[in-house]
């Protein structure tokens, strides 16, 4: 629990995958991303172990949180579902 004189800050973030579906998060600038990921896997109904989030021009670990990537209001994360397996040609 914060110091009662450190009031957490919220920012909202936007999680948008490749077809263009858009989640939106509130969040804490202190959460991990993880949990994040946790949320968007949750709402979406995929396996979270198979999801990688993307923010300017890096990937997200899970314990990172907003404030350490220098995220602000209304940021974009890009989210994509690894691929295991297929054809090589």
């Amino acid at each position: 629990m914060p110091p009662q004189n450190q009031i957490p800050v919220y920012i909202k973030l936007r999680v948008i995958a490749l077809d263009s579906h858009e989640i939106h998060f509130r969040v804490k600038t202190s959460a991990l991303m993880g949990k994040v990921k946790t949320s968007y896997a949750e709402r979406v109904g995929a396996p979270v172990n198979s999801l990688r989030l993307y923010f300017n021009d890096q990937w997200i670990d899970d314990d990172e949180t907003p404030e350490q990537l220098e995220m602000e209001n209304d940021d974009v994360i890009e989210v994509y579902q690894e691929q295991t397996g297929g054809a090589s040609f």
